[in-house]
């Protein structure tokens, strides 16, 4: 499975920014609802740290403390694409945000480079 994300760039404190992570690449049997679809993020210096996580059939989300009621992710089946919408964005968001899929296997894409700055 190959995971691409787009949309990030530079916000300023209480802006928002969504991004994006399209998927292919399925092997045979597998779609895009078969896999769990998560977020990620990794500032300077810091561990990659869990963001928030939706489901395969998408009923069910998790959210991180830090992002809670800021952050909303969702998905796209039909574009094989789940999105993160960030709001009221901190200087403490600013990282590297990766998405990640899982079932029994973990994928990962290259990052995308989310900066908050006035």
């Amino acid at each position: 499975v190959q995971l691409v994300e787009s949309g990030g760039g530079l916000v300023h404190p209480g802006g928002s920014l969504r991004l994006s992570c399209a998927a292919s690449g399925f092997t045979s049997g597998f779609t895009f609802s078969s896999y769990a679809m998560s977020w990620y993020r990794q500032a300077p210096a810091k561990e990659r740290e869990w963001v928030g996580s939706i489901s395969n059939t998408g009923g069910n989300r998790f959210y991180a403390d830090s992002v809670k009621s800021r952050f909303t992710i969702s998905t796209a089946n039909a574009k094989n694409t789940v999105y993160l919408q960030m709001n009221n964005q901190k200087p403490e968001d600013a990282a590297v945000y990766y998405c990640q899929a899982k079932n029994r296997n973990e994928y990962w894409g290259q990052g995308t480079q989310v900066t908050v700055s006035a």
